[in-house]
């Protein structure tokens, strides 16, 4: 069983953009009514806050640009905890993305704007990888940062090889963004693969998988593909959701370790949703965190899930929940906690 006990002490490190989130009232259009609401988000640092909040020493390594725009991004994650000593500041924008949340059988919609930000025209040698991952334990990347460029992508692998040879533990979330990989001349199978070969962690489904290794599979088929294609796999974690409308999903959860142990979870019905966005990342953060402390497959797929669960009900981009939070949850619900 892999357990990531060393980072009871040690820091989990996060490699990746952070970003504002621009969203309209829910049941409107952009600039229907003159609303936006802003979030702050991004992949990593959203599962460096659930982390966090979990009582997980963090660390967040990323750029953004000079002046108040920047500085209220970086205390958007400082607040819960986060370590933003390696968030530095550079010159570009500020990455964006636009939230048109659904309602009923209209489906929500993302939109970027992220090209030219601060992170992604980072030239990849700039980063310093000797004192961002100093003392630190885990490393967390997602498929979103190479998918930013060329500067981006040879960052992100750069950070997965820097860790593994200090001998850091290395998660990887797939997190598939095509629109994103559309932007420029990148080979998204070839890069994705040769992150998940430093992983030890992959938070990915089977359709995660198809795209690596260019087979269609079925989940179980799938997760014994990836154990044989990437020797440094251990552990393998995904959800399934299925989407009933805008409000109403159902989701479940899976682990997988190399040699057959496996944990189930859900699925639970998920009703009256607040925000979905984010629930991914909820997941690894609830997976991690029951890694560290040392709980078994069946255990991490549980965490995974109640966090996850737990995020659907929260407005933005990350898990805000504690521990007693996760405790307390029950896959039925429950009444007022008194």
């Amino acid at each position: 069983m892999l357990r990531l006990t060393d980072c009871a002490e040690k820091p989990v490190v996060g490699f990746g953009e952070l970003l504002l989130r621009l969203s309209p009232p829910t049941g409107e259009l952009p600039l229907q009514s003159p609303h936006l609401a802003v979030h702050v988000g991004g992949a990593e640092a959203n599962v460096l806050v659930g982390l966090a909040r979990l009582g997980h020493a963090t660390r967040l390594v990323s750029a953004v640009p000079p002046g108040p725009v920047g500085d209220a991004a970086r205390a958007g994650v400082a607040r819960w905890g986060v370590d933003i000593g390696h968030v530095a500041t550079a010159d570009g924008r500020m990455g964006l993305y636009y939230l048109i949340p659904g309602a009923g059988l209209r489906a929500s919609e993302v939109v970027y704007d992220r090209a030219g930000s601060a992170f992604a025209e980072r030239e990849s040698g700039a980063w310093d990888w000797d004192a961002a991952l100093a003392g630190a334990g885990h490393l967390h990347l997602s498929g979103i940062t190479p998918a930013l460029g060329e500067a981006a992508c040879a960052a992100t692998l750069a950070a997965a090889r820097a860790a593994r040879a200090r001998g850091m533990t290395v998660s990887f979330d797939g997190n598939y963004r095509a629109k994103l990989w559309q932007r420029w001349a990148g080979d998204p199978v070839t890069s994705l693969r040769a992150l998940v070969a430093e992983a030890d962690i992959l938070f990915g489904d089977h359709r995660d998988i198809a795209l690596l290794l260019g087979t269609p599979a079925s989940p179980d088929d799938a997760v014994a593909a990836a154990f044989e294609a990437f020797a440094n796999l251990t552990l393998i974690a995904s959800t399934t959701r299925e989407v009933v409308d805008a409000r109403h999903h159902r989701i479940a959860a899976r682990v997988d370790l190399r040699g057959g142990e496996a944990g189930r979870a859900g699925p639970v019905a998920l009703t009256d949703i607040v925000d979905r966005i984010g629930g991914g990342d909820a997941f690894a953060a609830g997976v991690l965190h029951a890694l560290i402390e040392g709980e078994d497959a069946q255990g991490a797929a549980m965490a995974g899930l109640g966090l996850a669960a737990l995020k659907h009900s929260l407005m933005g981009d990350a898990s805000l929940f504690t521990r007693a939070d996760l405790a307390a949850f029950s896959l039925t619900g429950g009444d007022v906690r008194r």
